[in-house]
Protein backbone atom coordinates (compact mmCIF):
# COMPACT_ATOMS: atom_id res chain seq x y z
CA UNK A 1 0.00 0.00 0.00
CA UNK A 2 1.18 3.35 -0.96
CA UNK A 3 -0.05 6.24 0.86
CA UNK A 4 -1.28 10.15 -0.71
CA UNK A 5 1.92 12.10 -1.61
CA UNK A 6 2.34 15.27 0.33
CA UNK A 7 3.78 18.45 -0.95
CA UNK A 8 6.44 19.06 1.76
CA UNK A 9 8.79 22.72 1.78
CA UNK A 10 10.24 24.16 4.23
CA UNK A 11 7.48 26.26 5.73
CA UNK A 12 7.16 24.05 8.81
CA UNK A 13 2.98 23.80 8.82
CA UNK A 14 3.79 21.55 5.35
CA UNK A 15 5.68 19.30 7.76
CA UNK A 16 2.19 18.47 9.65
CA UNK A 17 1.28 16.51 6.70
CA UNK A 18 3.74 13.74 7.29
CA UNK A 19 2.15 13.10 10.68
CA UNK A 20 -1.49 13.10 9.11
CA UNK A 21 0.05 10.01 6.30
CA UNK A 22 1.84 8.32 9.35
CA UNK A 23 -1.59 8.14 11.34
CA UNK A 24 -3.40 7.22 8.45
CA UNK A 25 -1.20 4.53 7.66
CA UNK A 26 -1.18 3.26 11.32
CA UNK A 27 -5.03 3.52 11.09
CA UNK A 28 -5.55 1.68 7.54
CA UNK A 29 -2.63 -1.17 8.69
CA UNK A 30 -4.33 -2.16 12.15
CA UNK A 31 -0.90 -1.03 13.79
CA UNK A 32 -1.36 -1.75 17.61
CA UNK A 33 -0.41 1.61 19.72
CA UNK A 34 2.67 0.79 20.35
CA UNK A 35 3.87 0.07 16.61
CA UNK A 36 1.77 3.09 15.91
CA UNK A 37 3.79 5.36 18.46
CA UNK A 38 7.23 3.71 17.02
CA UNK A 39 6.43 4.41 13.40
CA UNK A 40 5.06 8.28 14.83
CA UNK A 41 8.42 8.72 16.39
CA UNK A 42 10.46 7.60 13.30
CA UNK A 43 8.71 10.45 11.02
CA UNK A 44 9.37 12.79 14.04
CA UNK A 45 13.28 12.02 13.33
CA UNK A 46 12.58 11.98 9.78
CA UNK A 47 10.92 15.29 10.30
CA UNK A 48 14.11 16.81 11.86
CA UNK A 49 15.91 16.38 8.96
CA UNK A 50 14.03 17.95 6.60
CA UNK A 51 13.97 22.32 7.34
CA UNK A 52 17.32 22.64 6.04
CA UNK A 53 17.35 20.25 3.60
CA UNK A 54 13.82 21.54 2.43
CA UNK A 55 15.78 25.44 1.73
CA UNK A 56 17.24 24.46 -1.55
CA UNK A 57 13.51 23.71 -3.21
CA UNK A 58 10.40 21.27 -2.79
CA UNK A 59 10.17 18.02 -1.72
CA UNK A 60 7.39 14.82 -1.59
CA UNK A 61 6.57 12.44 1.39
CA UNK A 62 4.57 9.37 1.13
CA UNK A 63 4.37 6.53 3.15
CA UNK A 64 4.73 2.40 1.88
CA UNK A 65 4.15 -1.22 3.28
CA UNK A 66 3.76 -4.55 2.12
CA UNK A 67 2.05 -6.43 5.19
CA UNK A 68 4.72 -5.55 7.99
CA UNK A 69 7.32 -4.11 6.28
CA UNK A 70 7.26 -0.10 6.40
CA UNK A 71 9.10 2.46 4.38
CA UNK A 72 8.60 6.50 5.24
CA UNK A 73 9.95 8.55 2.14
CA UNK A 74 11.27 11.88 1.62
CA UNK A 75 12.24 13.32 -1.92
CA UNK A 76 13.44 16.33 -2.06
CA UNK A 77 15.00 18.08 -5.43
CA UNK A 78 17.62 21.06 -5.26
CA UNK A 79 16.20 23.51 -7.43
CA UNK A 80 19.85 25.86 -7.75
CA UNK A 81 23.59 25.01 -7.40
CA UNK A 82 25.89 25.91 -4.26
CA UNK A 83 22.54 26.86 -2.30
CA UNK A 84 24.08 25.11 1.13
CA UNK A 85 26.59 27.76 2.90
CA UNK A 86 29.24 25.02 3.07
CA UNK A 87 30.34 26.62 6.44
CA UNK A 88 27.09 26.42 8.27
CA UNK A 89 25.89 23.32 7.08
CA UNK A 90 29.09 21.35 7.69
CA UNK A 91 30.54 23.40 10.38
CA UNK A 92 34.49 22.60 9.81
CA UNK A 93 36.44 23.36 13.26
CA UNK A 94 39.89 24.09 13.27
CA UNK A 95 40.58 20.60 14.08
CA UNK A 96 39.47 19.71 10.43
CA UNK A 97 36.69 17.48 11.73
CA UNK A 98 32.83 17.81 11.36
CA UNK A 99 31.91 19.54 14.36
CA UNK A 100 28.38 19.46 13.56
CA UNK A 101 28.13 15.54 13.09
CA UNK A 102 27.15 14.58 16.48
CA UNK A 103 24.32 12.37 16.83
CA UNK A 104 23.65 10.07 13.92
CA UNK A 105 20.52 11.88 12.60
CA UNK A 106 23.31 15.21 12.08
CA UNK A 107 25.20 12.95 10.82
CA UNK A 108 22.45 11.33 8.04
CA UNK A 109 21.43 15.09 7.43
CA UNK A 110 24.52 16.06 6.32
CA UNK A 111 25.21 13.16 3.95
CA UNK A 112 22.11 14.27 2.26
CA UNK A 113 23.01 18.00 1.92
CA UNK A 114 26.37 17.46 0.88
CA UNK A 115 24.74 15.12 -1.85
CA UNK A 116 22.38 17.73 -2.62
CA UNK A 117 24.49 20.35 -2.57
CA UNK A 118 27.20 18.40 -4.92
CA UNK A 119 30.10 18.33 -2.92
CA UNK A 120 30.09 14.55 -1.06
CA UNK A 121 33.60 15.75 0.83
CA UNK A 122 31.41 15.54 3.92
CA UNK A 123 34.04 14.65 5.85
CA UNK A 124 37.12 15.83 4.29
CA UNK A 125 40.34 16.51 6.18
CA UNK A 126 43.09 18.14 3.25
CA UNK A 127 43.42 16.94 -0.31
CA UNK A 128 41.75 13.85 -1.10
CA UNK A 129 41.90 12.28 2.90
CA UNK A 130 38.05 11.02 2.88
CA UNK A 131 37.33 9.74 6.95
CA UNK A 132 34.37 8.84 9.09
CA UNK A 133 30.76 8.68 9.33
CA UNK A 134 30.42 9.08 5.40
CA UNK A 135 32.73 6.30 4.34
CA UNK A 136 31.72 3.96 7.00
CA UNK A 137 27.80 4.20 6.01
CA UNK A 138 28.94 4.43 1.77
CA UNK A 139 26.56 1.38 0.36
CA UNK A 140 26.95 0.04 -3.17
CA UNK A 141 24.23 -2.79 -2.92
CA UNK A 142 21.55 0.31 -2.53
CA UNK A 143 22.82 2.15 -6.15
CA UNK A 144 20.64 -0.54 -8.38
CA UNK A 145 17.81 -0.71 -5.62
CA UNK A 146 16.75 2.69 -5.80
CA UNK A 147 18.74 3.50 -9.39
CA UNK A 148 20.64 6.32 -7.38
CA UNK A 149 24.37 7.11 -8.58
CA UNK A 150 25.55 7.11 -4.86
CA UNK A 151 24.12 5.87 -1.69
CA UNK A 152 24.56 5.66 2.22
CA UNK A 153 22.75 3.63 5.09
CA UNK A 154 22.36 3.41 8.57
CA UNK A 155 22.71 -0.40 8.10
CA UNK A 156 25.87 0.06 6.77
CA UNK A 157 27.39 2.84 9.16
CA UNK A 158 26.06 0.15 12.17
CA UNK A 159 28.22 -2.91 10.64
CA UNK A 160 30.91 -0.95 10.17
CA UNK A 161 30.46 1.16 14.57
CA UNK A 162 30.11 -1.93 15.40
CA UNK A 163 33.22 -3.67 15.20
CA UNK A 164 34.44 -1.05 18.02
CA UNK A 165 31.62 -0.67 20.18
CA UNK A 166 33.76 1.24 22.97
CA UNK A 167 33.79 4.14 19.56
CA UNK A 168 31.80 7.16 19.96
CA UNK A 169 29.95 6.65 16.75
CA UNK A 170 28.88 3.13 18.65
CA UNK A 171 27.40 5.30 21.73
CA UNK A 172 26.01 7.41 19.33
CA UNK A 173 23.69 4.38 17.62
CA UNK A 174 22.98 3.41 21.48
CA UNK A 175 21.53 6.70 22.17
CA UNK A 176 19.53 7.73 19.00
CA UNK A 177 16.28 6.84 18.84
CA UNK A 178 16.27 6.45 15.14
CA UNK A 179 19.33 3.84 15.47
CA UNK A 180 17.38 1.96 17.89
CA UNK A 181 14.01 1.95 16.20
CA UNK A 182 14.78 1.96 12.63
CA UNK A 183 15.64 -1.03 10.46
CA UNK A 184 17.85 0.88 8.16
CA UNK A 185 17.88 4.79 6.41
CA UNK A 186 19.19 5.33 2.83
CA UNK A 187 19.57 8.04 1.60
CA UNK A 188 20.35 7.98 -2.27
CA UNK A 189 21.22 10.61 -4.73
CA UNK A 190 20.47 11.13 -8.41
CA UNK A 191 21.32 14.12 -10.21
CA UNK A 192 19.53 17.15 -8.38
CA UNK A 193 17.27 14.90 -6.22
CA UNK A 194 18.20 13.20 -3.10
CA UNK A 195 16.15 10.41 -1.23
CA UNK A 196 15.82 9.52 2.21
CA UNK A 197 14.18 6.19 3.34
CA UNK A 198 13.54 5.19 6.55
CA UNK A 199 12.43 1.43 7.14
CA UNK A 200 11.04 -0.41 9.84
CA UNK A 201 9.50 -4.21 9.94
CA UNK A 202 6.94 -4.43 12.76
Amino acid sequence: MKTDICAISSDRSTLEAIFREVEKSAAYNALPKKQSLQLRLLAEELVGMLPELLEVGGGRFWIENQGNDFELHASILAEGLSVFDKNRILAVSTSGRNAAAKGIVNKIKLVAAGMLDGYLEISKTTGNDYYGFYTMGTDVSYINYGEWSNAWSLRSYRESAGGNKDAEEWDELEKSIIANLADDVIVGVLGQKVDIIVKKRF
